[in-house]
């Protein structure tokens, strides 16, 4: 099984207390429901020997390098969101990095921009993605496309391990991309699924799962 599995990652992203939790400084409302099969996707990544990365945003105590946007969040004496060392970083209850699993900090929506991902997946074998975690339309969505830039293939959502804001928002980035992607009934059973675009590479949306 592992060895099927050996050119597969699981991108788990920004499942952390100040995106999930009711208090957290920047929640996404529907983050919380997505938990349990976040927990569930992971669970069935390690039965199968696939490389799990923990795709983290990690922001210094005074904001010096976060986006310009989010600047006025991060103020001496005030805690900004997902600040290093703080609680509102740490992963969600019920996540959590194991021997053999990878972290990965990005201080922007995708977790290609400005940090070795690329390398270090590609040095480890891998070519294939399952992306899971917050939120739809920024951080899911542009390390999507990044990674379709960067030839992996298949590349593929779990449309309901995934959320955003609001349902709308969460159907409506599925619904702008649909011609790049191919609905399924379950966790991928195979690492060759999908329609090809753009020289072969391809996007699959998953429903999470009715098999392991």
């Amino acid at each position: 099984m592992a060895e099927k599995w050996k050119h597969t990652a699981l991108l788990v992203i920004d499942m952390q207390n100040d995106f999930i939790l009711d208090d957290g400084l920047m929640r996404v409302n529907g983050g919380k429901a997505i938990v349990p099969n976040v927990i569930k996707a992971v669970e069935i990544a390690r039965q199968r020997g696939i490389l799990i990365v923990w795709v983290v945003r990690e922001h210094d105590y005074l904001g010096r390098d976060v986006e310009l946007f989010r600047r006025h969040l991060y103020t001496p004496g005030k805690e900004g969101p997902t600040t290093k060392g703080y609680l509102g970083a740490q992963l969600v209850d019920g996540l959590v990095i194991k021997e053999g699993d990878y972290k990965l900090v990005k201080t922007r929506f995708s977790a290609f921009f400005a940090t070795h991902l690329h390398s270090f997946l590609r040095s480890n074998g891998v070519n294939n993605l399952v992306v899971v975690g917050v939120q739809t339309p920024n951080c899911i969505r542009q390390t999507v496309f990044d990674a379709v830039a960067h030839n992996y293939q298949p590349v593929t959502v779990i449309v309901d391990a995934t959320a955003a804001a609001t349902a709308d928002i969460h159907d409506g980035v599925r619904l702008g991309v649909n011609s790049r992607m191919q609905l399924v009934t379950h966790f991928p059973s195979s690492v060759n699924v999908g329609v090809g675009f753009s020289g072969g590479c391809a996007i699959v949306e998953a429903f999470f799962p009715e098999e392991i």
